[in-house]
């Protein structure tokens, strides 16, 4: 399947988390088994040559650890605050409307680790960047972001790339 085929896929739900939103919906692309595997195979094409690969909580997760498999490397899981059992290194990030955290357990990266990112969406792109930076601060190399969905007019993509990421996505909703 083609990333447009893929985009089909792709239910869209109004007013949803608020009114005015137009929710761009994976579960119909993640319930339909050529269509995932056809997102994953995209997805791990364009990030060759990572030696692993990093998912924000949640939805990264699905995609992240399937790219991974896919490519025979390493998951990160990008987490939220107190989810991993062990000591770990975070960053505080900006929201629209307020401030979260991510963590990752720092013995999951050696010194120089190629890691790609991989998420579902990129809408503003605060969760990746924020990714990065502690991926950055673990010792990563972290030069690229790939996501299933890119919300261009939310401006995401281009923040992440005046940051040094290269960003790819295999299909765009603009205007929402």
């Amino acid at each position: 399947m083609s990333p447009d085929d893929l985009k089909t896929l792709i239910r869209s739900v109004p007013d949803f988390p608020a009114p005015g939103v137009l929710f761009r919906d994976i579960t119909t692309l993640i319930a339909h088994g050529e269509g995932l595997r056809a997102a994953v195979h995209h997805l791990a094409a364009r990030a060759e040559g990572a030696q692993a690969i990093a998912g924000m909580e949640a939805r990264g997760f699905i995609f992240g650890a399937a790219v991974a498999i896919e490519l025979g490397v390493g998951f990160v899981p990008v987490r939220k605050p107190g989810k991993l059992p062990v000591p770990t290194i975070g960053v505080d990030y900006d929201l629209e409307y307020g401030t979260d955290r991510l963590e990752i357990d720092p013995g999951a990266i050696s010194p120089g680790l190629k890691v790609a990112i991989v998420d579902d969406l990129i809408a503003t792109g605060g969760t990746a960047l924020a990714a990065a930076e502690l991926l950055r601060t673990a010792g990563a190399a972290v030069t690229e972001a790939l996501f299933v969905i890119d919300l261009p007019d939310l401006g995401g993509a281009d923040r992440l790339r005046a940051s040094g990421l290269s960003v790819e996505a295999l299909m765009a909703f603009p205007g929402h």
